[in-house]
């Protein structure tokens, strides 16, 4: 069976893991993904609790027409205490922590928050029942600390080093997984495949970091 594992649409607010809407290019981006998907005969949808997912699953629905299932534990990483934060104020409060975290020895916990291995711990009990679901293909909303840390633990990775993974997981990028239930394994197929949205640079990652900086 597969996973197709989605990275929400673009959010209003771009906080540290506030819970709001989907921004107008978000829901763009979702149109672009079920588009895309269409074709992929999806039984069913997943997502987190959170707007941002919740909304970008019912919205790529639209084009499956499926069973919309909301499953808390794929909620995004806890920051702890960078919640509701900007990035500079994170950069400045919480740079001893920035630096221990980027040499990646240990999977350190955000203060207040979650390690890698705690999403893993939480995730992959999710993975496996919707593995053993019966469903054949299955599209997973979820949030970019989610995917980063699962594809570093289905790779064999080191928790600590799923930052290796990158910070430019595009929203709405898909990164699918096959289960092969011969041997109970999760095999990465693809990692932030977004072909749906290279025609239009105005809702990729690059074109907002210009547009803010």
């Amino acid at each position: 069976m597969r996973l197709y594992l989605i990275r929400h649409g673009r959010q209003c607010s771009q906080l540290c893991n506030v819970n709001v809407d989907l921004a107008e290019e978000g829901f763009r981006q979702a149109e672009l993904l079920g588009e895309r998907l269409a074709g992929e005969k999806i039984e069913a949808v997943y997502s987190s609790h959170l707007l941002r997912a919740f909304q970008t699953a019912e919205t790529a629905n639209r084009f499956w027409n499926v069973e919309h299932i909301v499953k808390e534990e794929l909620r995004e990483i806890s920051f702890g205490e960078m919640e509701g934060m900007c990035d500079e104020d994170i950069a400045v409060k919480f740079a001893a922590f920035k630096k221990e975290q980027e040499k990646m020895e240990a999977d350190l916990p955000y203060p207040g928050g979650e390690c890698a291995g705690d999403v893993i711990r939480r995730v992959m009990p999710v993975f496996r029942e919707i593995a053993e679901s019966g469903y054949q293909t299955v599209a997973v909303v979820t949030h970019g600390g989610v995917i980063r840390s699962m594809t570093s633990a289905l790779l064999g990775m080191e928790p600590a080093r799923y930052r290796l993974l990158g910070n430019s997981l595009e929203n709405c990028s898909i990164t699918e997984v096959a289960y092969n239930p011969g041997n109970k394994r999760f095999t990465v197929e693809r990692f932030n495949d977004y072909a749906h949205l290279e025609p239009h640079p105005e809702l990729l990652r690059s074109s907002w970091v210009s547009a803010e900086n």
